[in-house]
């Protein structure tokens, strides 16, 4: 049975839910994963108005889609974050306060709380997003960076995120670490590392999206074979290499969409991502859960891109066989 195909609307938030819905639903996707800014799902009214939750499940309704998961990324960055300037654009005004970095840290992490609550009461079984680090800075080890400064971070990963994961279990809800430069974790080992600083408890696992492995040199696949039992959701994105002798993989502070950076998002099947691998090692592990396209492609017209995005990627789901190839000679 092919997969759900969803569309993340993340990157669609400067449109209202209303029209976001409606879009969604004329690209072609089965369902909708909403992020936790702009309308499409806002914590604080779901948990303050009784309606807020059986409103929103209606909207999707009357466009036929499904949702699974909700996506909490940005307040999740500022859970472990150096709070600056920066981050007062990514939260609401509630979570941003008087812009106090530890306050704000404490906020956001209430915040991941409520979410979780949220999901509950919304109906869905996992939120996405991110965790933010407070040791990212210390990626190029110049100064040498002591082991006990690494340690530190990942410490305060698991003290600031166990209580987090106590009200998701509570809720019986999964956090979904979209693993991801400026996070806790970025790549295999990294992903390891976090998991046995929480125990490896249960509540916590991946959102795999391998546009931020491939860039990094890192096999997506490999990541899904790593993580079997932890793979919570998928996202599907592109990504790709440019580097031409002058470009770095680094970027030299180009933003998105620069052609002079070293790598960029793309569309699916546009960019370097292997996707036919990547259905094989889901059905392997036997992951049944959406397939959720995060569009991100600063050369594309993003209607087009999200409609051919969405034709790409049910036409490159199938499903395990029941048999082998050869089976009739076992008859």
């Amino acid at each position: 049975m092919p997969r759900p195909v969803t569309l993340f609307t993340g990157q669609w938030a400067d449109l209202p839910i209303e029209q976001m819905v409606k879009l969604t639903s004329q690209f072609g996707y089965d369902g909708i994963e909403l992020a936790c800014w702009g309308d499409h799902f806002e914590v604080d009214r779901a948990m303050s108005e009784d309606d807020y939750c059986s409103n929103k499940r209606a909207l999707l309704d009357e466009h036929g889609l499904q949702c699974h998961a909700i996506s909490a990324h940005l307040v999740g960055q500022a859970v472990l974050d150096n709070i600056d300037e920066r981050h007062k654009s990514i939260l609401p005004d509630y979570v941003w306060g008087d812009g106090d970095p530890d306050a704000v840290n404490q906020r956001a992490v209430e915040e991941l709380k409520q979410t979780a609550r949220a999901a509950q009461r919304f109906g869905v079984g996992v939120v996405n997003g991110f965790t933010g680090s407070s040791i990212w800075h210390l990626l190029y080890s110049f100064p040498p960076t002591p082991e006990s400064m690494l340690e530190a971070g990942f410490q305060l990963f698991a003290e600031r995120f166990n209580p987090i994961l106590d009200v998701f279990g509570e809720c019986g809800v999964k956090f979904a670490l979209e693993v991801h430069p400026t996070e806790i974790a970025f790549d295999i080992y990294t992903a390891e590392r976090v998991l046995d600083a929480i125990g490896r408890r249960e509540e916590f696992g991946f959102n795999f999206d391998p546009s931020h492995l491939i860039w990094q040199g890192v096999d997506p696949v490999e990541f899904i074979r790593a993580f079997p039992d932890r793979i919570y959701h998928v996202h599907v994105k592109d990504a790709i290499q440019t580097l031409n002798g002058r470009t770095g993989i680094l970027s030299s502070h180009l933003n998105f969409g620069d052609p002079r950076r070293g790598w960029d998002f793309r569309s699916p099947g546009r960019g370097g991502v292997n996707f036919e691998e990547i259905i094989r090692a889901l059905n392997v592990i036997e992951y049944t859960g959406p397939l959720s396209i995060e569009w991100e492609d600063s050369g594309m017209e993003r209607e087009f891109g999200a409609t051919e995005a969405c034709a790409f990627t049910k036409r490159m789901d199938f499903s395990s066989s029941n048999r082998a190839f050869d089976a009739a000679f076992d008859e």
